[in-house]
C-alpha cells in the first residue's frame, strides 16, 4: 500500500518542482526586464576586399597576412608586357595623327592664300568693267538706272530666270515629244533624219571632190569624186523633196511650231546661263567660288585630322591608365587578413585577392528582444566591456537599428532568455588605444531611458 502511495505522490512532486522552476525563471526574466538593457556580441572589423580592375598574370606580391598597410601602399602587380606593347603602338599612331593634322593645317593655309589670290585677281578684273557698267543702256520700259541694283540682287534675279528657263525648256520638250509621237510627227522625224544624214553625206562628198581637184595627174580620182558628189546631191534632193511633201500636211505646222518653241526655249536657257555667268565677277566669280570650296574642303580635312588626333590621344591615355591599374594599391589603411594570390597566378577582373581589416573601424552587432526595442535610439552612447580587460570600459555609439524583426540567431549570446523575435543593433566602437581586437566577445550596456514610449 505504501509503495502504491509513493508511486502516486512522486509524479505530483515532480510536477510541483517544474512549476516552481518555471515561476523562478519567469521571475528572473521579468525582473531583468525592469533593469538596464544589456546584450552581448562579438567585436568585428570592417573588411575591404581588394580586387584588380584589369585581369592578368600576377607578377609580384608585396604583402603577407598580418601586415599593416597604409593607404596607397602597393599590394601586388600584374604583368604589363602586353599593355606596354600596345602603348608603343598607340604612341606611333599618335605621332602619325599629329603629322596628319600638321599637313591638314598647312593645306588650310595654302587654300586660304589661294582664296585671297583669287579674290585679288577677281576684284582687279572687275574694276575694269565698273565704269562701263554704269553707262549701259536700259531696255524700253525699265526706268531704273543700271547701277540701281546691287550685284547680289542681280545674281539672285538671274538665278530665278535660269530656273524658269529650265522649267520652260522641260515643258517644251514634253510638248514636242507628245506631238512627234503622232503619225505625221513620226513621218517628219524619219524625213528629218534622212535629210540630216544625206546632208552630211553631201558635205563629205564635196570635201572629197575638193581634195581630188588638188591631186596631180588624177583624172580618174576626180571623176570618182564627182560621181560620189552627184549621188550625194541626188539623194539630198530626194530627201528634201520627201520632207517638203510632208510639210503640205496641216499637222506639219504643229510639228514646226513645236520645234520652233523648243529652239526658243533652249535659246532662252542658254541666254540665262550667259547672263548669270556675266554677273559672276569679283567676289562672286567662279574662280573665287572654287577657291572658297577648296578652303572649306581643307578646313573639313583639318577638322577630321583633329578628331583623329583626339581619338589617338584618348587611346594612348586609356593604355597609360590601364598600365597604372596593373599596380594594385591599398585603398584603405588596415591589417591584411587574407592573401589569396601568389606570383604566376592569373587573376580575373573583380576577383578578390586580398582582404584588409579596418582595425580603426570596429563594430559590434547585438540582438535585443522585441519588447525592449523602444529603449534604443540612434547615436546613443553605450558602455562596452570585454573579458580581456575587465577593468576597462569602452564607449560605443548606436549606428544602426534594424527596422525588421528576425528570429533569434543560433550564435547569439544574451544575458537573458528570449522567446521569439529580436532586432539587430549595430554599434560603432571607439578604441583609440587599440585594445580591442576582432573576434573578442563583448557585453554592451545600453543607457536607461527616462521616457519610453
Amino acid at each position: 500500500m505504501r509503495t502504491l502511495s509513493l508511486r502516486r505522490i512522486i509524479p505530483l512532486i515532480f510536477l510541483l518542482l517544474i512549476v516552481i522552476a518555471g515561476s523562478i525563471y519567469l521571475f528572473i526574466i521579468s525582473g531583468a526586464q525592469d533593469g538596464p538593457l544589456q546584450a552581448s556580441g562579438t567585436v568585428e572589423a570592417v573588411e575591404v576586399h581588394v580586387a584588380p580592375e584589369i585581369g592578368g598574370r600576377v607578377l609580384d606580391v608585396y604583402v603577407d597576412e598580418g601586415t599593416y598597410v597604409e593607404v596607397g601602399q602597393a599590394l601586388f602587380r600584374l604583368d604589363d608586357t602586353l599593355q606596354l606593347a600596345q602603348l608603343d603602338q598607340a604612341e606611333a599612331a599618335l605621332a602619325a595623327a599629329q603629322a596628319t593634322l600638321t599637313t591638314a593645317e598647312a593645306a588650310v593655309e595654302t587654300a586660304r592664300v589661294q582664296l585671297d589670290l583669287a579674290l585679288a585677281q577677281a576684284r582687279a578684273a572687275e574694276l575694269l568693267s565698273l565704269p562701263s557698267a554704269w553707262r549701259q543702256s536700259t531696255p524700253y520700259g525699265f526706268e531704273l538706272p543700271s547701277w540701281y541694283f546691287q550685284q547680289d540682287e542681280q545674281i539672285r534675279a538671274a538665278q530665278v530666270e535660269l530656273e524658269a528657263a529650265e522649267e520652260a525648256l522641260l515643258e517644251e520638250r514634253q510638248a514636242t515629244e507628245s506631238i512627234l509621237q503622232t503619225e505625221i510627227g513620226v513621218a517628219l522625224v524619219d524625213a528629218e533624219t534622212r535629210l540630216a544624214q544625206t546632208y552630211e553625206s553631201y558635205i563629205v562628198a564635196q570635201q572629197v571632190l575638193d581634195r581630188a581637184r588638188l591631186a596631180l595627174y588624177s583624172q580618174e580620182l576626180l571623176d570618182a569624186a564627182q560621181e560620189l558628189l552627184d549621188e550625194a546631191e541626188d539623194e539630198l534632193e530626194a530627201a528634201q523633196d520627201s520632207y517638203n511633201d510632208l510639210l503640205t500636211d496641216d499637222q506639219a505646222d504643229q510639228v514646226l511650231g513645236a520645234r520652233a518653241r523648243l529652239a526658243a526655249a533652249q535659246a532662252r536657257l542658254d541666254a540665262a546661263h550667259a547672263r548669270l555667268d556675266s554677273l559672276l565677277t569679283g567676289e562672286h566669280s567662279l574662280l573665287v567660288n572654287a577657291a572658297q570650296s577648296a578652303l572649306e574642303q581643307a578646313q573639313a580635312g583639318s577638322a577630321q585630322a583633329q578628331a583623329a588626333l583626339t581619338l589617338a590621344e584618348a587611346e594612348f591615355d586609356v593604355l597609360e591608365l590601364q598600365i597604372e591599374k596593373l599596380l594594385v594599391s591599398a585603398p584603405v589603411s588596415g591589417l591584411v587578413l587574407t592573401r589569396s594570390i601568389e606570383p604566376g597566378e592569373v587573376l580575373q577582373p573583380g576577383a578578390a585577392a586580398i582582404a584588409i581589416s579596418l582595425v580603426d573601424d570596429l563594430r559590434i552587432t547585438v540582438f535585443i528582444p522585441e519588447d525592449r526595442y523602444g529603449e534604443v535610439s540612434l547615436d546613443a552612447e553605450v558602455e562596452i566591456s570585454v573579458d580581456s580587460f575587465p577593468d576597462r570600459v569602452f564607449v560605443g555609439r548606436v549606428l544602426r537599428i534594424a527596422d525588421r524583426a528576425e528570429f533569434t540567431p543560433r550564435n547569439v549570446q544574451t544575458l537573458e532568455g528570449r522567446r521569439t523575435t529580436v532586432f539587430a543593433i549595430e554599434i560603432a566602437v571607439s578604441d583609440p588605444g587599440g585594445w580591442l581586437k576582432p573576434g573578442m566577445p563583448a557585453d554592451v550596456l545600453f543607457p536607461e531611458q527616462q521616457d519610453t514610449p
